[in-house]
């Protein structure tokens, strides 16, 4: 990898997507230098808007404009130029980009921030119309179009996308067969009662969930449009939209060709130094040599990883000496329907003789938690928690710093987030735990603000 760009006040800096990463790294850049040109540049669209919050629109509790972070006057304000393009071809050798309509731009230090695309798997059928992905702006206006007036829809692929398009058709009240080719939804990321608890849930919203299933081509109409899938047992279901959501791939297929180093991503460094000078890489479409810590991918498609690259980018960018990308403690989070997921720390779906688990759930089979922990010394390794709201800032605290299981558990009382009227879970969980282990550990104390909501239930 070539060595950090040598700063200086007169350069431009362009940025291709305007995602979280593009731009953090855009605000960070121009809080640490109010004198340098930036410019985001994005065809998807002009202004930022929060990704996670497409299926809202669709859903009819928002509108575009309220999924936009900044106003738009902001960008002006804050001297960042936005180009509304799709860049077609990167020329490293003159530091340009060409736009799909043959604009040529240039750049001093390009930062590649372009993001994802949705995976297609080569299905027979799979360019009918009817039949798409869900990751842009774009795809969400063609699903407007593609679902209107439809009677019947699958989807197929059993990750977080998968289920937020369920949940959208839903919502229009189309119904939907969800095809998941694991045998319990996610549970290649999920242990195995977490991942039956999601199953009964999304069973009780409707869902026609077809596990241990895959897909075996789409069929067209004469029209060619999606009149039916064909699932791998032979069956054919009739439907007008076929929603693929088999996870998602770095967008570097306009590099090709280039000069820049490519993997299944943009290949970086630490530092999200290129093989190139002064070409950088982050979000969704960068591929790290080596995974930035032991517990984690080298390709991290997740919304607070690219937001924490595009800031340390922006710190290198500007600063005399540059810090390598420390991602700290695993921490994601999703919706299935009205049950909000947590996870903290390394908990895999299956683990080693070295840990232990400890699994809470509630008679209602609506919130759970589970710890897994070190067998030789009881220090929690990660959580994963469902229908509870937890405080990142204890959790993240907590594992760094190796707090004990049972330490942990006697304090869940100040480590939950619920919401007032919430029923306080921490002590049925403490309950369990001191019978299921022969225990006698006691709660914490609380703050007064706790007790107050503790004796309102």
């Amino acid at each position: 990898m070539t060595g950090l760009s040598t700063k200086s006040k007169s350069k431009h800096f362009v940025i291709i997507g305007n995602g979280i990463a593009g731009v953090t790294c855009a605000r960070h850049l121009r809080k640490a230098d109010q004198n340098c040109q930036i410019t985001i540049i994005s065809g998807e669209s002009k202004y930022f808007f929060s990704r996670t919050a497409l299926m809202y629109i669709y859903m009819g509790q928002m509108k575009y404009e309220h999924t936009k972070p900044y106003e738009d006057w902001f960008w002006e304000k804050n001297n960042i130029n936005l180009i509304q393009a799709w860049v077609s071809e990167v020329d490293t050798d003159n530091k340009q980009l060409i736009f799909s309509d043959k604009t040529i731009f240039d750049y001093d230090v390009l930062i590649i921030a372009s993001g994802s695309k949705p995976n297609k798997f080569g299905w027979k059928g799979e360019n009918l119309n009817g039949v798409q992905g869900l990751y842009s702006l774009q795809d969400l206006e063609l699903m407007e179009q593609q679902t209107h007036g439809i009677s019947k829809a699958v989807v197929v692929g059993g990750g977080l996308i998968g289920v937020e398009m369920a949940e959208m058709l839903a919502s229009r009240k189309i119904p939907v067969t969800f095809l998941v080719r694991e045998r319990n939804f996610w549970d290649n990321i999920l242990p195995m009662e977490e991942a039956k608890l999601i199953n009964r849930h999304l069973l009780e919203h409707h869902i026609d969930l077809r596990l241990a299933t895959e897909l075996d081509e789409i069929i067209g109409d004469e029209n060619g449009a999606v009149k039916a899938v064909k699932i791998d047992s032979g069956e054919t279901i009739a439907c007008q939209f076929v929603g693929l959501t088999v996870g998602v791939s770095p967008n570097v297929d306009f590099l090709k060709g280039t000069a820049i180093e490519l993997g299944r991503g943009v290949k970086i460094d630490g530092y999200f130094r290129t093989n190139i000078a002064d070409i950088y890489a982050i979000g969704d479409c960068a591929e790290f040599l080596e995974a930035p810590a032991p517990d984690r991918k080298n390709i991290e498609q997740v919304w607070y990883t690219g937001r924490m690259q595009g800031e340390t980018l922006a710190y290198n960018l500007t600063q005399a000496k540059p810090v390598k990308y420390q991602p700290g403690i695993w921490f994601n989070s999703a919706k299935f329907f009205d049950i909000e997921y947590q996870t903290y720390g390394f908990v895999p779906p299956a683990w080693g003789k070295e840990f232990e688990s400890f699994y809470w759930e509630d008679q209602g089979g609506k919130t759970a938690i589970r710890f897994l922990y070190y067998k030789s010394n009881q220090q929690i390794s990660g959580v994963n928690a469902m229908g509870w709201r937890l405080r990142h800032e204890y959790f993240d605290n907590a594992i760094q710093k190796g707090f004990q299981l049972e330490k942990v558990i006697s304090e869940l009382g100040k480590a939950s987030f619920n919401a007032e009227f919430y029923q306080p879970f921490h002590q049925e969980v403490l309950q369990q735990y001191n019978t299921q282990f022969g225990k006698s550990i006691k709660q914490s104390k609380q703050s007064f603000l706790q007790k107050l909501i503790g004796s309102r239930l």
